[in-house]
């Protein structure tokens, strides 16, 4: 077998750093910064101790690392929404819906849960998480749902207080730590979704 080409030795690279963080953020979301371990981040990914520290030195860098991407990643993914088909009201659905249905899609918000509740976060990811305020997020929601007020598709009233009540119980939802049983089931989009619902939504 020919040599790996030094492009195929960057990308095999790559590949293998992005398991890591993928792996991590499953790990750092579900166990937090203080019950997570390098050991247990190396098993997810399917790589030896050695492998893992060749990338992260520690499990705060890994850890700072994942709230940047994270930070990243959600700025534009709540861009996204507007790139969805469909009328404001449609368009929060398709969010809310991928959500909750894919515990991959989950992670971030978890990941932001722990740390923002979590007294050992690192200074400079305290500094990252400076991003993910409420107040932020309503700013970017706030176009799309008034354009929806305006349509009739979503509820009239305090667009700010709507969205902030909206968004609450989203993340609420994502970090229930409820047993799931036939007793006790995960709401879906289409019962969260209700909160929010215009008179032209319930006519149809």
């Amino acid at each position: 077998m020919s040599p790996l080409s030094e492009e195929q030795l960057i990308k095999r690279r790559e590949a293998q750093r992005q398991r890591i963080v993928e792996a991590a953020l499953k790990v750092f979301a579900v166990r937090g910064l203080h019950g997570a371990k390098m050991s247990m981040v190396a098993e997810e990914a399917e790589l030896s101790a050695g492998q893992l520290y060749r990338f992260f030195e520690s499990k705060e860098e890994l850890y700072i690392t994942l709230i940047r991407q994270v930070a990243e990643e959600t700025a534009q993914a709540m861009k996204s929404i507007y790139d969805l088909p469909g009328s404001p009201f449609d368009k929060l659905r398709t969010f809310t819906a991928s959500i909750l249905k894919e515990e991959s899609a989950q992670f971030p918000f978890k990941l932001i849960q722990h740390a923002n509740t979590a007294e050992d976060v690192p200074d400079e990811a305290k500094q990252l998480l400076q991003q993910f305020t409420a107040k932020r997020y309503i700013e970017q929601l706030l176009p799309l749902f008034e354009e929806g007020q305006r349509m009739g598709d979503i509820a009239q009233g305090d667009t700010r207080k709507l969205i902030s009540a909206f968004l609450t119980l989203l993340s609420a939802l994502i970090t229930l730590n409820m047993p799931i049983d036939d007793d006790h089931q995960m709401p879906d989009a289409d019962i969260l979704m209700r909160i929010i619902e215009g008179p032209r939504v319930r006519d149809r």
